[in-house]
């Protein structure tokens, strides 16, 4: 729809038509209307005639109109009415008291009009410079010694709303005591005192004989005589309204180019906005984002004839708790089609309203709420601005005035939409990049473990925290895998850079530790598997990789530490690649750093690893992590360590506390790296949870090895896997007697499952194969297989184990 501004008739105007005449009763209600205020506010006389005359005011009285009027007084003044559309309407009126028969006071209300008095056309230069003044078009007046008026021209009386001979004789402050002029006053005796001019730009303020506020210029100059002494001073005021409004709105875009848009985070950049929009030009102001927005997704076209669901962002009021709004914040509002903020969202036009615009009307009566809101707060004119980046529309931003007597213009719709224009670019590039951010911590976390599992190994708990908001995301990584026997393999590592790139890296590490660890490799032994893959990632990231991909430096390297837990014996192989080293805490409460042979980082090539050995008893803390967590700009590494051997110097029964208390004392504020941290309480198994024998090399001891095997079994209650059990006993044990070396060892452990496992001497590893139907061997792992839910060989020392593992019954 058009934006038609304000009408204005005022002094510099259009004047009042001349047969414009009012009559007001005593009791303030219209007796007579005229056709010429008919014309000017289009009111027919049996519409107003008996209803009270403050009906039409669109503002308060002027002050010195209200004391002439309490005096009864004739007054010049200024005056704010209301049409019949609810547009404002300025016109210069004069009031006549009448007095009736009975003594009743009536005023007559009619056009006021500048009037000099004629001059013969020959007079000489006093004449003409006293013209001059009178009939200057810029308000000037004279004060004496004292700083009491003593004249002024027509137009400084329009302005102060009194005539001279009411002015003469007191000071500026006795005039009109209210601020800026208690200033004036006081400035105007300092030119007395010194005999300099000053020249003073006031904020806008509202005169006696004004409706509404104008900024001045003001210029105080002495009077002096021939013999330079002070005679009075000189009053000469400029109305500098529109300069003063030009230049506001420069730094109100100022001010946003400067506060809009400092982060990238959404509901930051729309309460940013928000907030320049109150101080600069608004009482109120919302910013509504469409829900797509807000939920990060690409905002599609709107399609005219349905709702618009918007999600209230950010609000801002000159007044304390924002009484205006109608709409919580965090909620949505749904913009009927055809409403002004429908409009704007779907034209990307902008709009202003006053109350009596049809379109606000509709708008406003559909809610009770805000109804009531713009009728409670005298809410008369409003605003809607579109965000709008790269061709497509994001939100509404929604500008009230209530506190401000002037309505919006045009002016004020040209300066938001340059404000809301550069806000859309900044919160377009936060949702974009809130977007990527979030798809790339989502590809990151799907990378680690959703939820660890020890068995009875191990108690766990787990930190991972990613790099601040203003960071890429990182390559650090943590893992926890079951391994044969009832042991535990604990993973932490860092991969060199950040990005995607680095947390694909991760992700290919992460999957080959599993799958060595599968192979049970020793610590050190698997880091040189390792560094090998490192190695050959880095060469397959060559000069042609880093020409096509975004990111991909074509140097890939990484930090491992690898440990293995085995609750049977309670000890713990480690090795590391660079990686910060361990921190272990006894069940007696001592706390040290594990003095690990370092290794280098992954990726060198060609470097031994070398792997240690320690002593876990019951009850035992091992606590791994990231460099992120004990290095920071700022702070040396050591201090970093012993912060975290003090967190850990007590640590609590729960293990999720002691994570808490870890980063509450040690982590840096805010993260400068992503950080992992990895607390596992070990436990050990009983002597009446392993059972070991060791079996001669001879066939006759297959039975009884299936014998001694279903004895343990109906000892542990496990009576109902004897059958399955002796199957395996039997085919593992005639394995190892058939095609291995001595000595033969049968051990059973009862942890979180039955595992059964039968070691030799020898090297070779068994193959799962499938018989043909004339060979005598071969089928005896495939029964194995079918009877076990996990089965697998590992190398040992000596020779290898065969092991095979059944869940045990649910009780």
């Amino acid at each position: 729809m058009d934006n038609e501004p304000d009408t204005t008739i005022g002094v510099r105007g259009v004047a009042a038509p001349d047969d414009f005449a009012v009559v007001i009763d005593a009791r303030g209600a219209v007796m007579v209307w005229s056709a010429g205020a008919g014309r000017l506010l289009g009111y027919e006389p049996e519409e107003v005639t008996g209803l009270p005359a403050v009906d039409l005011l669109a503002g308060e009285l002027p002050y010195a109109m209200r004391h002439h009027v309490a005096a009864r007084e004739p007054w010049t003044s200024d005056l704010a009415l209301r049409n019949r559309h609810g547009d404002r309407v300025t016109v210069q009126l004069r009031g006549t008291p009448l007095v009736d028969a009975d003594g009743r006071n009536h005023w007559v209300v009619t056009p006021a009009a500048l009037t000099y008095s004629s001059r013969p056309t020959d007079v000489g230069t006093a004449e003409l410079w006293n013209l001059t003044l009178a009939q200057l078009p810029l308000p000037v007046a004279v004060y004496d010694s004292e700083a009491r008026f003593v004249t002024c021209n027509q137009v400084m009386s329009q302005a102060m709303g009194l005539t001279p001979e009411e002015m003469r004789g007191r000071t500026l402050w006795e005039i009109y005591p209210n601020p800026p002029l208690d200033e004036i006053d006081r400035l105007q005796h300092q030119v007395v005192r010194t005999g300099e001019m000053i020249f003073r730009e006031e904020q806008p303020f509202r005169a006696s004989g004004e409706v509404r506020d104008h900024a001045w210029s003001v210029f105080l100059s002495p009077l002096k005589d021939r013999a330079d002494a002070v005679l009075g001073v000189s009053a000469l005021v400029i109305d500098i309204t529109e300069q003063y409004w030009a230049r506001r709105r420069l730094a109100v875009l100022n001010d946003a180019g400067v506060r809009i848009g400092s982060t990238l985070d959404v509901t930051r950049t729309a309460e940013e906005l928000a907030e320049v929009a109150v101080t600069g030009f608004a009482d109120f102001a919302t910013v509504d984002l469409l829900e797509s927005v807000v939920q990060g997704h690409e905002p599609q076209p709107i399609p005219p004839a349905t709702p618009v669901v918007c999600r209230r962002t950010a609000q801002r009021s000159v007044l304390p708790g924002c009484p205006e709004s109608v709409v919580p914040l965090g909620d949505t509002d749904v913009c009927p089609p055809g409403s002004p903020q429908a409009q704007a969202l779907i034209t990307g036009r902008g709009s202003y309203h006053t109350v009596g615009d049809s379109l606000l009307r509709e708008w406003s009566t559909a809610s009770p709420a805000r109804a009531e809101s713009i009728r409670r707060l005298q809410i008369h004119s409003v605003m809607m601005v579109p965000l709008s980046a790269r061709g497509v529309t994001l939100g509404v931003m929604l500008l009230l005035r209530h506190r401000t007597a002037d309505p919006f213009g045009q002016d004020d719709l040209t300066l938001a939409e340059e404000i809301a224009a550069r806000a859309a670019v900044s919160i377009d590039n936060a949702r974009r990049y809130t977007r990527e951010h979030r798809t790339a911590l989502t590809l990151q976390r799907s990378l680690l473990p959703e939820r660890l599992t020890g068995a009875e190994a191990v108690d766990l708990a787990h930190r991972y925290l990613p790099a601040g908001s203003g960071d890429e995301i990182g390559g650090d990584w943590f893992d926890v895998i079951a391994l044969s026997g009832g042991r535990v393999a604990l993973v932490v590592g860092d991969v060199v850079g950040h990005g995607v790139h680095a947390s694909a890296t991760m992700g290919r590490l992460r999957t080959a530790v599993r799958t060595l660890a599968d192979a049970d490799f020793a610590p050190d032994e698997l880091l040189t598997r390792l560094d090998d893959l490192v190695v050959r990632l880095d060469r397959e990231e060559g000069p042609d990789v880093r020409g096509q991909a975004e990111g991909a430096s074509g140097e890939v390297g990484a930090t491992c530490l690898y440990a293995v837990y085995d609750p049977v014996t309670g000890r713990c192989d480690l090795a590391r690649a660079g990686h910060p080293p361990p921190v272990l805490v006894t069940s007696d409460g001592t706390v040290q750093v594990l003095d690990l042979p370092a290794g280098p980082p992954l990726g060198l090539g060609g470097l031994p690893f070398e792997a240690a050995q320690i002593e876990m008893g019951e009850g035992s803390l091992l606590a791994l992590y990231t460099d992120g967590l004990i290095e920071t700009p700022g702070r040396d590494v050591d201090v970093g360590l012993d912060l975290l051997c003090e967190a850990l110097r007590r640590p609590a029964a729960d293990l999720e506390k002691t994570c808490d208390e870890v980063l509450r004392k040690v982590l840096p504020e805010p993260p400068a790296d992503d950080i992992v941290l990895l607390l596992a309480r070990t436990s050990t198994l009983g002597a009446d949870q392993v059972h070991t024998w060791q079996l001669p090399m001879d066939p006759a001891a297959v039975a009884g090895a299936r014998k001694v095997a279903a004895e343990q079994l109906d000892t542990w209650g496990l009576a109902e896997l004897e059958f399955a059990t002796e199957l395996i006993v039997s085919e593992l044990v005639t394995n190892a007697i058939r095609y291995g070396n001595g000595p033969v060892e049968l051990r059973l452990i009862r942890a979180d499952a039955l595992i059964c496992e039968v070691s030799d001497g020898s090297s070779t590893a068994p193959h799962l194969r499938r018989a043909r139907i004339y060979d005598e061997g071969g089928r005896g792992l495939l029964l194995v297989a079918q009877v076990a839910e996990r089965w697998g060989s590992r190398q040992t020392s000596v020779g290898k184990t065969i092991w095979a593992e059944q869940p045990l019954p649910v009780e």
